[in-house]
């Protein structure tokens, strides 16, 4: 098995998912926690099920890491619970049979292989070196498994940290910013990586602020701000609010256009160089408008919002840190 290939996600002769359900699933309620004067948490509720992934997503400080840590118990809060299959982490036996996860890929002794890292952890949960080798050739890292992971690239410890992830065969995997440090070639494994896993009846939480990548692997989004859920929604229902009711329209004649659209009670504002994007009145409206006043346009549609979009409109007003451009400091 290469790189790009994907684990089975049946055993022989089986036509039901890996993992049982109930074990796979994470459960979050109302988890509050203070960093001094920082709320971190702030009642932080959501349900991450199996058979899917879910994005976990939000602006810096939005409370995320310190999430994925409490569910993994190296953080404690002052109220609420997170419980993995129904536990919490504190209380589950052979932990990485349950719950495998990436955190921060530079954690692992350099001076060690990516094998013997592997191996030093396996033996803690008395699982077999065959399962080593299983899961590094899982995740395409074969070739370079006996070298010492000090030297290993950012795509390559990424990779190892997803063998740890996946040693114990886990019904839970949670990853934090999978995608950093891949290459495209990477990036398109780790698409197909997530999705099978997901289809192997798995819960699958994933972190990362490349809205591009989700778009295209996520199933669910939590979406956060300021140590609570904004959003709790499939992406396609966030998708699909996002675009409502908005027209994208090409012109060479933005100013008549806007003008006419206008006057006809349309809110209209600029999306690029020849691109209005227009709200309040439908694709047919548009075209009647433009027609009557007989401006001349290459394109109208129905907008089709990217998650980037949704994403950033949704967390608007929960940016701790924002920077300002050249022009605006100017003023």
């Amino acid at each position: 098995m290469d790189a790009t290939q994907q684990p089975d996600s049946r055993r022989s002769g089986d036509d039901h998912p890996r993992h049982p359900h109930g074990d796979a699933v994470i459960e979050v309620t109302g988890l509050r926690k203070r960093f001094g004067a920082t709320q971190a948490l702030d009642g932080m509720t959501f349900t991450v099920g199996p058979g899917r992934v879910t994005g976990f997503v939000g602006p810096n400080g939005a409370g995320k890491s310190t999430t994925m840590r409490v569910i993994l118990g190296l953080d404690a809060v002052e109220e609420g619970t997170a419980l993995v299959g129904g536990r919490p982490y504190r209380n589950l036996r052979r932990p990485l049979c349950r719950v495998g996860a990436l955190l921060d890929a530079g954690a692992l002794q350099p001076a060690r292989s990516g094998r013997h890292h592997l191996l030093w952890l396996a033996h803690s949960q008395g699982l077999p070196a065959q399962r080593v080798d299983e899961v590094i050739e899982q995740v395409g890292l074969t070739k370079a498994a006996r070298r010492k992971a000090g030297g290993y690239s950012l795509g390559m410890r990424q990779r190892l940290g997803i063998a740890t992830a996946l040693l114990g065969d886990p019904p839970v995997i949670m990853l934090d910013e999978p995608f950093n440090g891949m290459d495209p070639e990477g990036i398109m494994w780790m698409r197909g990586f997530l999705a099978s896993l997901a289809e192997q009846g798995r819960a699958v939480l994933v972190s990362s602020h490349l809205m591009s990548e989700l778009q295209d692997t996520a199933d669910h989004l939590v979406v956060v701000g300021r140590g609570r859920v904004i959003a709790d929604t499939s992406v396609r229902d966030l998708l699909a609010g996002t675009s409502r009711g908005r027209v994208t329209l090409r012109t060479s004649a933005r100013l008549r256009a806007t003008e006419a659209l206008a006057q006809a009670g349309a809110a209209v504002t600029a999306a690029g160089p020849d691109t209005l994007s227009v709200s309040g009145l439908s694709t047919e409206g548009v075209v009647e408008i433009l027609g009557q006043q007989a401006v001349p346009f290459s394109e109208v549609s129905a907008h089709r919002a990217s998650l980037e979009e949704a994403y950033l409109d949704l967390t608007r007003d929960a940016v701790e840190y924002r920077g300002t451009t050249v022009a605006e400091e100017a003023r």
